[in-house]
C-alpha cells in the first residue's frame, strides 16, 4: 500500500511529543525533506530546488503546523495536517521568516526552548542569515539541538515502513536478475549503469537517485566514481550499488558478477564477502551493538589480511539512503527490534577492492533478510 493512515503520523508525532516533554522542550522545528515528510507524508521531488525553505512546526501537543511555500500549499493539502501556513516564495526580503516567527511564538511561551536537529547527518535547509534573523524574532525563547530526537524516532521502523524498504529490496532484485540482459564482455560501464536504471524503473520504483559500481580486472578501484565509456573485458569483475526509491523509502545493496570464470583470488576474496556478511547477520539480535556487527565482519575479512579503510561496514537504512547508525569500531549503538540495517564488507584484492552488501531487519527474535540474498559464489557473466 502506498502512503500512511493516519495513525503512522499521530503515532510519531506522540513518541515525539513523549520525547520533547522529558526534555522540557515547546516545539521541534524541522526543515529538511525527510524530517518534514516523516510526520506529514509530504511527498514530492519539488524539493530539489534549494530556491524555498520549507518549515514544519511540531508543537508540545496537537498536530504538526507546516509554514510553506504556497506552492505546495495543495499537496500539503492532502495529508493529515490541518494547520497549513504559506507565503509566495521566492520572497528576496522576508522568505517565510516572519510568518514562521509568528506561528513559533504562538506556540511556544517566552523563555522556552525550540529543538532543531543537530547531529550528525543533520543540516539546516535555510540561509543562515534568515536562521539568524529567525533566533532574533524568537528572543526570548532560545533554539536548542534535539537531543537526538530524530536520530532516536527514525531508527526504528514501524510494519509499514519495513513494507516499503521490502518492496524496494525486491524491486531491485528482480533488476539484478536481468543484469545479464544488458551487460557482457564488449559493453560500455556507462551504458550498463544507463540501462540498469531502466531495468529498474521497468521493475517498478519509483526512481533511482544513486547508483554506483564499476568494472575492473580483479575488482574495482573505487565505489563511487561515475560509470566510463570503457568496455567491460574478460577478467573484470562488475558491481553495481543501487539506492532506488519505492514510495519515499530506498533500497540499497549491490551485486558483483565476474566476466568470464574468475580467477582464484576473486573467488576467495567474493566468498569471504558472503561468510563475513553472515556472520554479522548471525549475531544481529537485540542488545548486540553495531559495533559488535563491524567486529564480526571485520574479523573475517581480516583472516587474510584484506581489510579495506572504507570507514564503515554498514549503516542504517530508511527515508534516506544511509541512516543512523554507523557500523564503525566505535558506535556503540544497541540495535532493537524494528532497525532496518546494511551489512557492507569490502575487501582488497592486489591493488583493488570488491564490496558486498545486504539489507536486514533486526527482528524480536531473529533477523531477516530484506534483500534477495546474494548467490553463494560470484556469478559469472
Amino acid at each position: 500500500m502506498r502512503g500512511f493512515a493516519p495513525s503512522e503520523f499521530e503515532a510519531r508525532t506522540r513518541a515525539a511529543q513523549d520525547y520533547m516533554a522529558r526534555h522540557d522542550l515547546a516545539a521541534l522545528l524541522l526543515t529538511t525533506e525527510t524530517q518534514i515528510r516523516y510526520f506529514t507524508g509530504f511527498l514530492t521531488r519539488f524539493l530539489e530546488s534549494p530556491s524555498r525553505p520549507w518549515f514544519l512546526i511540531v508543537p508540545a501537543s496537537g498536530k504538526p503546523v507546516a509554514v510553506i511555500p504556497s506552492i505546495g500549499a495543495a499537496l500539503m493539502g492532502e495529508t493529515w495536517l490541518d494547520d497549513i501556513r504559506c507565503w509566495s516564495s521566492p520572497d528576496l526580503t522576508d522568505d517565510g521568516v516572519s510568518l514562521l516567527t509568528d506561528a513559533l511564538s504562538e506556540f511556544c511561551p517566552k523563555e522556552s526552548r525550540i529543538a532543531v536537529p543537530d547531529g550528525h547527518e543533520t543540516h539546516l535547509r535555510m540561509p543562515l542569515a534568515d536562521f539568524e534573523r529567525l533566533c532574533d524574532g524568537l528572543k526570548p525563547r532560545h533554539i536548542c539541538g534535539d537531543f537526538g530526537l530524530m536520530r532516536a524516532l527514525r531508527m526504528f521502523k514501524s510494519p509499514a515502513e519495513v513494507a516499503k524498504i521490502e518492496t524496494a529490496c525486491a524491486i531491485s532484485g528482480r533488476a539484478f536478475s536481468r543484469v545479464p540482459e544488458i551487460a557482457h564482455e564488449g559493453v560500455a560501464l556507462d551504458e550498463v549503469f544507463r540501462k540498469f536504471q531502466m531495468l529498474c524503473l521497468e521493475e517498478g520504483a519509483d526512481w533511482v537517485p544513486y547508483l554506483a559500481g564499476g568494472a575492473e580486472q580483479g575488482g574495482y578501484t573505487d565505489v563511487i566514481s561515475p560509470a566510463r565509456p570503457a568496455p567491460i573485458a574478460a577478467g573484470d569483475v562488475l558491481m553495481l550499488d543501487t539506492g532506488l526509491i519505492w514510495d519515499g523509502y530506498f533500497c540499497d545493496y549491490d551485486r558483483n558478477w565476474s566476466i568470464g570464470n574468475p580467477t582464484s583470488e576473486v573467488a576467495s576474496a567474493y566468498s569471504r564477502l558472503i561468510d563475513a556478511t553472515q556472520a554479522a547477520f548471525d549475531i544481529a539480535r537485540a542488545g548486540a551493538t553495531a559495533s559488535d556487527l563491524f567486529h564480526a565482519m571485520n574479523a573475517v575479512l581480516a583472516k587474510g589480511g584484506e581489510t579495506t579503510d572504507a570507514g564503515r561496514l554498514g549503516h542504517g537504512l530508511g527515508m534516506s539512503l544511509t541512516e543512523w547508525p554507523s557500523l564503525i569500531p566505535t558506535d556503540d549503538t544497541v540495535l532493537k527490534s524494528g532497525m532496518v540495517l546494511t551489512l557492507e564488507p569490502g575487501i582488497a584484492v592486489g591493488d583493488k577492492i570488491i564490496v558486498h552488501e545486504e539489507n536486514i531487519l533486526i527482528g524480536d527474535q531473529a533477523p531477516r533478510f530484506l534483500s534477495p540474498q546474494a548467490d553463494l559464489e560470484i556469478p559469472v557473466l
